[in-house]
């Protein structure tokens, strides 16, 4: 019986070491602040959000708006916006954050639209084979704080050389959100290290 209870309490302590190791590594990446050059990758990549009949949700808004930024400031010169639509939907996230770049002023010849994928990883898979196809495998992706360090994983677990640039506006970075956020984000980012997939937890809290 003692020794049961030792290896017990043996196996929570290092449970509890891993879940607090990885929800450093997920408020460390929240917090960071990449100084960007011009040229710095082959493309930015956005990460899609809810849409309501092509018009973004105010997450998405925010995740497109900074992409913009960053094609502005001349970090790529490509900007591609990814992820599906539910069956009711008559467009997907990936072409409303396309027609949401146009209306603001980027080039048709520069965006580009991947409009497969429920989730973050299934996103990801998709592009991964678009880009691929392109050469683009060096990427800026744009998404929220508290996901910056998973979405960072499951991109370079795809083979991207891929840096994680966190919007600093918008309903994603609400103090009070944050801490629900991060938490559901922490148990998203064990899942995956876990298995391997897609875990559900990863949406944001709003």
């Amino acid at each position: 019986m003692r020794t049961a209870v030792r290896c017990g309490a043996g196996a929570l302590l290092v449970a509890t070491l891993i879940a607090g190791l990885v929800g450093w590594r997920v408020v460390r990446a929240a917090m960071a602040d990449l100084a960007l050059p011009a040229g710095a990758a082959d493309a930015i990549v956005v990460l899609g959000a809810a849409q309501y009949d092509g018009d973004p949700s105010p997450v998405y808004r925010a995740r497109l708006d900074h992409a913009k930024d960053l094609y502005d400031r001349g970090v790529a010169s490509r900007v591609v916006t990814i992820g599906g639509g539910k069956s009711a939907d008559r467009t997907t996230e990936g072409a409303a954050g396309r027609d949401y770049l146009l209306a603001a002023g980027l080039p048709a010849e520069a965006l580009v639209a991947v409009g497969t994928g429920s989730d973050t990883l299934v996103s990801l898979r998709a592009a991964r084979t678009d880009l691929a196809a392109r050469g683009w495998d060096d990427i800026v992706v744009v998404t929220d704080p508290a996901h910056a360090a998973r979405a960072s994983l499951m991109a370079r677990d795809l083979g991207f050389d891929a840096k994680v640039s966190p919007v600093r506006t918008g309903p994603s970075v609400d103090p009070d959100l944050q801490p629900r956020y991060l938490f559901r984000e922490t148990l998203a980012t064990l899942f995956y290290l876990a298995v391997g997939g897609s875990s559900g937890l990863g949406s944001p809290v709003l």
